[in-house]
């Protein structure tokens, strides 16, 4: 995601490995039954291409965002109206926002490293590149995750699989980029931020699987408490370092009130509800759809150019981001 990437979810993909244990069974009940509901308002599959839209347009808005706003200021308003929407579930519900200080001190590192930072990149490197090249940039971010696990989490051991799918991954970047062209025509400074955006996501999520798995509360609760830190974050480095604006244009300011309702909010809200009903094995597959859209929206909307390696290369992308993400098959006991 530009969205998290994802969808990468702002905080880890809630499974039931990390959901508090002391859920109770009233809780559970409800939550079952909440979830029923839904899959007979909407089926999953509808869910799912309509999170893959909002995520892969995300690139787009930020692209529209930055013809008015400063980068900084694109990425307040993402997280401002990304936190007021979760907010808003969150006193539907009336569910509270978590406690303790040693929670909220987590939560100010990851919403450093998994809003802040990485929204802030995106913005700054859509002002030199294609919106449809930040989103193929994004689609990188399995790549770090797997390199990065294998030094960082114990568990997760290396395969030959995994190693081929991160060396045809970085392929696939050096085709997008047309390596064997000097990269000419590609802005490096942009290109850069992009790739810099999207590493930050998987060190995020390392360093929350480290210190908030299994803290009592909601991923709904844990992610508007971050996206509130992150709108704090955002605001004082933007009266820092920016002007205020002069005035608001329709359709950027109509871009980033998109990009943070639906975007983050809404979009994170969907996606923990894919991950409730089918899985998150399913539900990480939209992080393959979401370069096509971008691309797409790119090349459609904004009029971007589009030469044969950037989809060439995209699609090595995330073939090599396919194969990080498989995992050995457990051995059976003899």
């Amino acid at each position: 995601m530009s969205a998290p990437a994802a969808p990468r979810p702002t905080l880890s993909t809630p499974s039931p490995a990390t959901e508090p244990a002391a859920t109770t069974t009233a809780a559970t009940t409800a939550t079952t039954t909440t979830t029923s509901r839904r899959r007979g308002l909407l089926d999953w599959r509808v869910r799912f291409a309509i999170l893959s839209v909002i995520w892969g347009f995300s690139f787009l808005l930020i692209k529209v965002g930055t013809e008015a706003f400063a980068p900084f200021q694109v990425a307040l308003g993402r997280v401002l109206f990304g936190a007021l929407a979760l907010l808003a579930v969150l006193l539907v519900r009336r569910e509270p926002l978590p406690r303790g200080l040693r929670t909220w001190g987590h939560l100010t590192v990851a919403a450093l490293l998994l809003n802040t930072a990485p929204f802030s990149l995106f913005a700054y490197a859509e002002l030199s590149i294609p919106s449809s090249l930040a989103g193929i940039c994004n689609a990188t971010s399995p790549l770090w995750g797997m390199a990065l696990s294998l030094v960082a989490l114990s568990e997760d051991r290396p395969t030959r699989r995994r190693f081929a799918g991160l060396g045809l991954g970085f392929l696939g970047v050096l085709t997008v980029l047309g390596a064997w062209n000097g990269f000419s025509g590609v802005d490096a400074k942009g290109t850069a931020f992009a790739l810099l955006a999207s590493l930050c996501y998987p060190v995020g999520w390392i360093y929350v699987r480290r210190t908030l798995a299994g803290t009592p509360g909601s991923p709904v609760a844990l992610t508007g408490g971050q996206l509130m830190v992150s709108t704090l974050q955002l605001a004082l480095v933007s009266a820092l370092f920016t002007s205020a604006p002069t005035s608001f244009p329709l359709w950027p300011t109509l871009s980033v009130v998109a990009l943070g309702a639906l975007g983050t909010g809404m979009a994170l809200q969907m996606q923990y509800g894919l991950v409730t009903e089918v899985g998150p094995t399913t539900a990480q597959m939209v992080t393959y759809f979401i370069p096509v859209i971008a691309t797409t929206a790119g090349v459609l909307v904004l009029g971007e150019q589009l030469h044969w390696n950037t989809p060439a290369g995209a699609a090595i992308v995330l073939a090599g981001a396919a194969l990080t993400q498989t995992r050995a098959a457990a051995r059976r006991p003899a």
